[in-house]
């Protein structure tokens, strides 16, 4: 099978991925993206003239996103990533791989992998894709789109300030959440997670419970908590700790379900789809299992690696 190398010049690493492009073996082929979207066509256009390929997204979770949207409709192919993005979630659910030895890339195997189909209702259109990672809406949501808003502070540094700056707002949401046909929230809440891995903004532990594999989204409702109250979870909250603190359900709703319905109360809201804003009056989420092929280049020495260098740190 072909591999093509789909990389995302715009992403977050720009001296690691010129290094990529010199790496890529002569027999792959490389595309560079040219424009938001651009991945997913080109998917489709290439299998649609060649046949189906293993497509590598050599980017961020948006660019992987791309190139699942683009893989899921094309029978045989299969989805693959290096990590050199900014926030680099997904990869994150395989702390075992190294994601970086495009060789491996090549040759590896692959996985089934579950992944999350949304619909979008905005004014009068319906917008419908996949989500692999995490869908957000309140707080996270208002850090993703502030952290775009300050991106001259590079990685982490950029998420604090913006936890920061959206701690003084404060703003929240204000929705009806209704999972597998029930309704358990109707009203002001913090923030809420819909997640098939466990991570976001960039190594953010928001949902433990949640598994890439097991043909179910996990969803966690943040109620409309005090900011001292909030402060004082968000260091176990970030780690993906604060499940084991005492009376935690008093702040925190968490269920794993296979449909989600979110609607605003007050006619609109922002919704973080794999670190993409969109604007919404409803979504629907269903999850889809062993949706996709994902390559896991798995090496038998445990591999660690530092996310901004794409360095590795042992071996």
């Amino acid at each position: 099978m072909k591999t093509v190398f789909i990389i995302n010049k715009k992403a977050g690493q720009r001296k690691e991925i010129e290094k990529l492009i010199r790496k890529v073996p002569e027999t792959a082929e490389v595309y560079l993206t040219k424009a938001k979207g651009d991945a997913t066509r080109f998917i489709k256009e290439y299998c649609e003239n060649y046949g189906p390929a293993r497509f590598i997204a050599c980017g961020g979770d948006g660019t992987i996103n791309e190139v699942i949207n683009g893989v899921v409709n094309c029978d045989g192919a299969e989805a693959g990533a290096v990590p050199v993005g900014t926030g680099n979630d997904f990869v994150r659910n395989f702390p075992d791989c190294d994601f970086f030895d495009t060789s491996l890339q090549m040759s590896c195997e692959t996985e089934s992998v579950d992944a999350i189909f949304y619909t979008s209702y905005f004014q009068g259109e319906e917008k419908c894709g996949y989500g692999i990672n995490m869908f957000n809406i309140g707080f996270d949501c208002n850090v993703a789109d502030k952290k775009e808003q300050i991106s001259y502070i590079w990685g982490k540094l950029a998420y604090f300030v913006s936890i920061f700056i959206n701690l003084i707002a404060k703003k929240g949401a204000d929705v009806k959440i209704e999972i597998d046909g029930e309704i358990i929230h109707n009203g002001r809440l913090l923030l809420t997670s819909m997640a098939n891995g466990c991570y976001c903004g960039g190594g953010i532990k928001s949902n433990p419970a949640s598994d890439i594999k097991d043909g179910l989204i996990n969803i966690n409702i943040i109620k409309n908590l005090s900011r001292m109250r909030f402060i004082s979870l968000l260091p176990k909250y970030m780690k993906g700790t604060h499940t084991d603190l005492k009376n935690i359900e008093k702040y925190i709703i968490s269920k794993k379900c296979k449909e989600i319905i979110v609607t605003p109360l007050n006619g609109k809201m922002n919704v973080c789809v794999d670190g993409e804003i969109i604007s919404t009056q409803k979504i629907k989420l269903e999850i889809k299992p062993k949706a996709f092929k994902f390559v896991v280049p798995k090496r038998k020495e445990h591999i660690q690696y530092d996310t901004k260098t794409s360095e590795r740190l042992s071996v």
